[in-house]
């Protein structure tokens, strides 16, 4: 029979690591716009016995017996999905976003089918069609990007575009775009050419599910979007739709893309789905949303150039070609990781450096949020961030910061210690 020894016991190099990345995370402020802290009630069910159930196929309708308790875990977190976002089907099952796009374009495409979305440089994501993901080697791209003199998307451009590559689907939805999109005037454009509309929410899809961003579900014939974002579920992918694409969509992912659905993750997506139908779900997403202004408010009093001048939602793009031209996105997450302030370096319109090196930053409010941190909290840690930008080789200053860092970390746990 398995061990009942503990982790620590049965694997202490394990172990050890699992406490540094827990301690890391309570002293480091986490400002990645794509990461946030899950409940511990999500935390249990994703590290619960879940893990040892094959469960190929549907609830009702499986390839394995005994799946009856798996079963309801997926229906909670179908029904779940569809009343937080008001849509017809839902599946659950895909392991990540872009498995979640990939059951999307299986669906509907055919390999060498043409695709028009957002620049990576600009916004975009890998699964949008990039040269190095499988999108962007099965079909046929095209990319719009955003206005150089606004950093707002060219919808007029983008129209353009679709008349004249008369895409199979248009994608809308980014990794790296501070502002809305505007579902509405994309499902027009899509309806003109007779082509599909993906919206991916990956980023939003709290935001949305809580109403404080564009819902592209009456718009868009797929939604698609990750689950641990700025949602806080069990980590991994979903696919929202109408009932004319449901089956097409569930045929696409099992057994189209995957196999065994992750039966604990789909758990830790019905327990997060739970918490975000709760009243005080809507005022994190509220908060997250403010602590973004809050933050890009500081960054341009500061100086710095922020892509679009601003944001409607959890993250700013933070372009250093002109405030701090020698200074690469990634010299600048090294000096904020070295005073406990987490962020990723990032592309910027226009990039001319290595995605690997860039000009930029991208920083976001959701994990922060979560522990509890307010505007005037953001609006201080703001401040420290461009002092440690704005002076890279001042010790004695790094050690002030990263001792108010450490501050504001103990002043904000994340769990209960």
């Amino acid at each position: 029979m398995p061990s009942s020894d503990s982790l620590a016991e049965t694997d202490p190099d394990v172990a050890d690591a699992i406490t540094a990345e827990r301690t890391r995370q309570e002293s480091n402020l986490n400002m990645i716009a794509s990461e946030n802290h899950l409940s511990e009630a999500v935390i249990e069910a994703q590290g619960s016995v879940l893990t040892n159930k094959y469960a190929e196929g549907y609830p009702g309708s499986r390839y394995y017996g005994g799946c009856e308790h798996v079963d309801t875990i997926e229906t909670l977190a179908r029904d779940r999905a569809t009343e937080l976002f008001g849509a017809d089907h839902a599946n659950v099952q895909p392991h990540s976003g872009t498995q979640a796009n990939m059951g999307v374009y299986f669906a509907i495409l055919e390999p060498g089918d043409r695709i028009l979305s957002l620049d990576l440089t600009h916004g975009g994501h890998l699964s949008h069609g990039h040269h190095v993901n499988f999108s962007g080697q099965l079909y046929e791209v095209e990319q719009y990007g955003v206005d150089p003199e606004t950093g707002y998307v060219d919808y007029d451009e983008l129209e353009s575009m679709a008349n004249d590559f008369e895409p199979a689907l248009i994608v809308s939805g980014s990794s790296a775009y501070p502002r809305e999109f505007d579902f509405d005037r994309i499902g027009e454009i899509a309806d003109d050419v007779d082509a599909y509309h993906l919206a991916d929410i990956a980023h939003v899809t709290g935001l949305v599910a809580a109403g404080v961003h564009a819902n592209p579900v009456d718009v868009a014939d797929f939604v698609t979007g990750s689950t641990h974002k700025s949602i806080r579920a069990g980590r991994g992918g979903m696919i929202l739709t109408g009932e004319e694409y449901a089956e097409d969509i569930d045929s696409a992912i099992f057994p189209g893309a995957q196999g065994g659905p992750l039966m604990h993750n789909v758990a830790g997506k019905a327990v997060g789905f739970g918490e975000a139908l709760q009243p005080e779900f809507t005022e994190y997403a509220e908060r997250t949303v403010a602590n973004a202004k809050a933050l890009a408010d500081v960054f341009i009093d500061r100086g710095l150039s922020l892509v679009s001048d601003g944001t409607d939602k959890h993250l700013v793009l933070v372009d250093f070609s002109e405030s701090h031209p020698d200074l690469t996105g990634t010299d600048a997450e090294g000096l904020l990781d070295d005073v406990g302030i987490t962020v990723n370096k990032n592309t910027v319109p226009g990039e001319e450096r290595s995605p690997f090196v860039t000009s930029g930053i991208r920083v976001g409010t959701p994990a922060l949020t979560t522990r509890g941190i307010d505007e005037s909290t953001i609006e201080e840690i703001a401040h420290l961030m461009v002092d440690r930008l704005d002076n890279p080789d001042d010790e004695t200053l790094a050690d002030e910061i990263d001792a108010e860092v450490d501050r504001l970390a103990d002043e904000h746990p994340i769990y209960d210690r």
